[in-house]
């Protein structure tokens, strides 16, 4: 049960700080995308643009999230492995003897 709550903590956050990062960084990719070439005057449709840039945000923001939780899922794999090669060596075990090549 703690290997699974540890991988849970650890995917959360993963989300969370994916989440956070694109909330960040994709409103200057956005603007960019979305400006107009040598900052001419154009007419829009200013509701698409609005919903399209909506979307973008939160497409942003969802792809931040899924990237966040499989770093999050791979970091709590190597912590995993890591603890449970510690506690199979035993807490008053030495280290394995290094072989001489």
């Amino acid at each position: 049960m703690a290997t699974f709550k540890t991988f849970l903590i650890f995917i959360l956050a993963g989300t969370l700080l994916g989440t956070f990062i694109a909330s960040l960084v994709a409103p200057s990719y956005i603007e960019w995308y979305n400006s107009t070439p040598l900052a001419s005057q154009t007419m829009c449709n200013l509701p698409e643009v609005v919903r399209r840039v909506t979307t973008s945000l939160m497409h942003s923001q969802l792809m931040g999230a899924g990237i966040g939780a499989g770093v999050g899922l791979v970091a709590a794999i190597l912590v995993a492995v890591r603890a449970r090669s510690r506690a199979k060596q035993g807490p008053g075990s030495p280290p394995p003897a290094a072989t001489a090549a």
